[in-house]
């Protein structure tokens, strides 16, 4: 009796000792969705997620016409999305990724800075999201390492040979959604990125079309085996999870095949969470894919350097 009560007041304490809930962040990118195509097509998932949290149109490209405006391109998205800043300053002009400026901090390397111990994990599509854009291993990056690395299957023409359709990619999407799944319902890591690349090479084949309907089907479904898992871990470990869910940018109307320009439909996306606490940046759709990292940090609560800070050119979408 008495061991029981110290433990149920131990349990109460908990908050008071600095030991409250782990928290823990996944974001995805699915790539190149278009927002009006998203709120056309049925996505069961995405919807339960965003019924938790929210669901907002957002925008990418930096300021049209300013010194900021940034390439409606995949990679570009991507680097905006990890360091808060525009492709002026993370130096991301496209896919070839040549040469990023390291010194605009990813999200990785903040979480590796203010919690060394954390575990931090990767399940992409494409590799150059590690190799290039978080820059693993570099002296520029610290050194940069990830505990979690499930990437590279592009590489592996044996066994995802590469077709014309391009249905390799719907495969490797699958494998890759599944790692992360399992890995958060047994590993939980601390932060990762899930990157699917499917939806993007349909939108570049057919546009508009009933192949693009399905991709995003699909895409919702890989979602929903990502998002069970994390409610696995919320309701057996008490865990405190973020997701964060977003496109890299939209497609050129009406066809909506093409992006990389600055028209309003390039620009456009879109943003699901399962966040309860939105502001009214988020609420009210001046969200921007710059905010994101701002949002991530505030959630995880981990202290920044004030040089990374300053440099941001988004602001957190929740309240404080």
């Amino acid at each position: 009796m008495i061991r029981r009560a110290c433990f149920l007041l131990l349990i109460f304490l908990l908050p008071l000792l600095g030991l409250s809930q782990e928290k823990k962040v996944v974001f995805i990118i699915l790539d190149g969705i278009p927002t009006s195509e998203l709120e056309r097509v049925p996505t069961p998932n995405l919807d339960q997620i965003a019924k938790r949290g929210g669901y907002t149109r957002a925008f990418t490209g930096g300021e049209r016409g300013g010194e900021s405006e940034t390439p409606t391109i995949s990679a570009v998205g991507y680097n905006s999305l990890l360091t808060g800043t525009w492709a002026n300053k993370h130096n991301v002009w496209d896919n070839d990724i040549t040469a990023p400026n390291y010194d605009y901090w990813s999200i990785f390397r903040l979480m590796r800075a203010a919690r060394p111990e954390s575990k931090l994990a990767i399940f992409s599509t494409w590799e150059d999201n590690r190799t290039k854009l978080l820059g693993e291993g570099r002296e520029e990056t610290g050194y940069l390492k990830l505990d979690i690395v499930f990437d590279g299957f592009e590489k592996d023409t044996s066994r995802f040979p590469h077709d014309f359709e391009k249905e390799y990619l719907q495969k490797i999407d699958n494998l890759v959604s599944c790692e992360a799944a399992y890995s958060i319902k047994t590993q939980a890591p601390d932060l990762s990125w899930v990157y699917l690349e499917f939806t993007d090479a349909v939108g570049h084949r057919f546009g508009k079309s009933p192949q693009l309907t399905s991709a995003i089907e699909l895409a919702d479904k890989q979602v929903g085996r990502i998002w069970e898992a994390i409610k696995i871990r919320e309701e057996k470990y008490g865990e405190e999870w973020l997701i964060w869910i977003t496109t890299d940018h939209g497609r050129k109307a009406p066809e909506f095949k093409e992006h990389g320009g600055q028209s309003d439909s390039e620009r456009e996306i879109w943003m699901v969470t399962n966040a309860q606490n939105l502001n009214n940046r988020f609420n009210s759709g001046q969200a921007s894919m710059v905010d994101i990292l701002p949002s991530l940090v505030d959630f995880l609560e981990i202290p920044i350097p004030d040089n990374q800070q300053k440099n941001w050119d988004g602001t957190t979408l929740l309240l404080k």
